[in-house]
């Protein structure tokens, strides 16, 4: 019989794959597809997307005046963010081979194609560009500190807490010494590159 851990797997991949459904039967109905992962419209569609277009001038005229004095606020933020991937992927670089942990895929995490869309101005384009970039490296730091978490120190909180990343799950419960002992091996394996 499976154990709840299990069953919560099982539904979660076939949430995942519904989720896959839903984005193939958008592909469809927005007209796209993926080629070599870049979206693909038909060029009637492409026309459409364009006389969709909001003017930068006609987009600024209409946002609030507050808004517009955030924007350096947002906009500053760039520089924390630039440096924190640089010296995450450095620590990636240099300290996951040392431990044997697969390395993180940027790629997966960050995703850069929402300033393709021909719907967009130039500053809506930019915002998205921003947006993509910081969510994904956000994922990308995420998936770098769930895998150190789970060299260093694969232990289950005391109480929930929220967000924790989808590999707090097989960590050692709270409080099990004996399963530190016998477990914590196991899920160091567990990080390392796939062997042939």
């Amino acid at each position: 019989m499976p154990s709840a851990l299990e069953e919560m797997r099982a539904r979660m991949a076939e949430l995942q794959q519904r989720l896959e459904d839903d984005m193939s039967a958008a592909r469809d109905r927005f007209s796209y597809r993926l080629e070599r992962e870049r979206a693909v419209f038909d060029v009637e569609v492409v026309a459409r997307h364009r006389a969709a277009r909001v003017r930068f001038w006609e987009f600024l005229r209409h946002t609030r005046p507050l808004v517009v004095l955030t924007a350096p606020f947002i906009y500053v933020l760039i520089l924390p963010f630039v440096l924190l991937d640089l010296m995450v992927s450095l620590y990636q670089a240099v300290c996951f081979p040392v431990y044997g942990i697969a390395r993180v895929r940027r790629r997966d995490h960050i995703v850069i194609d929402r300033h393709l869309l021909h719907y967009l101005n130039w500053l809506q384009k930019l915002n998205c560009l921003y947006c993509s970039y910081v969510n994904g490296l956000i994922s990308y730091i995420r998936e770098i500190a769930a895998r150190t978490e789970q060299y260093w120190c694969p232990i289950k909180h005391s109480r929930r807490a929220a967000g924790l990343h989808e590999r707090h799950a097989d960590f050692i419960d709270y409080g099990d010494a004996k399963g530190w002992r016998t477990e914590l091996e196991a899920l160091r394996d567990k990080l390392g590159p796939p062997r042939a």
